[in-house]
């Protein structure tokens, strides 16, 4: 994760660096060389995916200084990512504070054992009446990710979570894939991680963005840093709106999106939410040579 990109660019290669001091251990030895088991663990995911991000940003303000987008989003732990690239807040700052929600979220999955899963093919009403009928008083499942048309992630108390997967297949959807995690996102199950992020958040040193960010929570717009940290700190127990919020930028009138940091899996959804539009994804050196300021004007 990030390997060739620390070697092609030596800003890349400094971000890096400037992380694994501040961390107190090499994380880029973790990313580049793993164990993939240690990698996966979210306290430590959660930072790597951050800092191939901001070493993709940086090395993007090199080579084309005159860039800067009209909105910028984030698909759940990216929208911190998103903070450093609208000029909210700084790169040291975003890192601890994502290494902090990596803890949280981690101690709550230890106390509140959940899972989450995919569903392929039924809409967000009827997953949020399935979500309903699955759950109980002390066993809630909920729509954690309304990722694009026909796919969703839900999240919540295992019990609940089976509950909800058999009435999704009832339901006709075309595929349910329980997800390899234990840890329940964006569900109630993360509200003993929220006290300690809300902490952490109110304590960051959040600015007004440069450039307006969508939030997760609203899907609209977020231009002060109140906003900012309302909005991050409900996204724990809340549903990030990847779709609506696409679809708002595309209204807004963008046209082209930009993929930065680890993978492909946004530009992926974006061909699912509307075809009309043009994505690229930007995580290595090869990806960086395919832009230019025409592609991103």
């Amino acid at each position: 994760m990030g390997r060739e990109l620390a070697d092609a660019f030596p800003i890349a290669r400094q971000t890096f660096a400037e992380a694994d001091e501040w961390l107190g251990f090499s994380l880029s030895r973790l990313a580049w060389e793993g164990p993939e088991d240690e990698l996966n663990d979210t306290i430590n995911t959660q930072p790597a995916l951050l800092v191939h991000s901001v070493a993709v940003l940086r090395v993007l303000a090199e080579r084309l200084p005159e860039f800067k987008p009209r909105f910028v989003a984030g698909h759940s732990m990216g929208q911190l990512s998103a903070l450093v690239g609208a000029g909210a807040l700084p790169y040291r700052e975003a890192l601890l504070l994502v290494r902090r929600r990596g803890e949280l979220m981690k101690e709550a999955g230890e106390l509140s054992p959940g899972g989450m899963a995919a569903v392929l093919g039924l809409d967000i009403p009827t997953l949020d009446e399935i979500c309903t009928q699955a759950s109980q008083p002390d066993e809630v499942v909920q729509v954690a990710n309304d990722n694009c048309p026909g796919q969703v992630v839900i999240s919540g108390a295992s019990p609940a979570l089976e509950r909800a997967m058999e009435l999704a297949r009832a339901a006709g959807a075309r595929k349910v894939v329980p997800l390899a995690v234990s840890i329940a996102a964006h569900s109630p199950l993360m509200a003993h991680a929220q006290a300690g992020f809300n902490a952490a958040v109110e304590t960051a040193p959040i600015g007004d963005p440069q450039i307006p960010l969508v939030g997760n929570v609203t899907a609209t717009p977020l231009t002060r840093a109140d906003e900012i940290r309302s909005d991050l700190q409900a996204q724990l127990t809340s549903r990030v709106r990847w779709t609506e919020s696409i679809r708002l930028m595309i209204e807004a009138g963008v046209d082209t999106f930009i993929e930065i940091g680890s993978g492909s899996v946004l530009t992926g959804l974006l061909k699912r939410i509307d075809r009309q539009v043009s994505g690229l994804a930007v995580g290595s050196p090869e990806d960086l040579e395919k832009l230019s300021a025409e592609t991103i004007r």
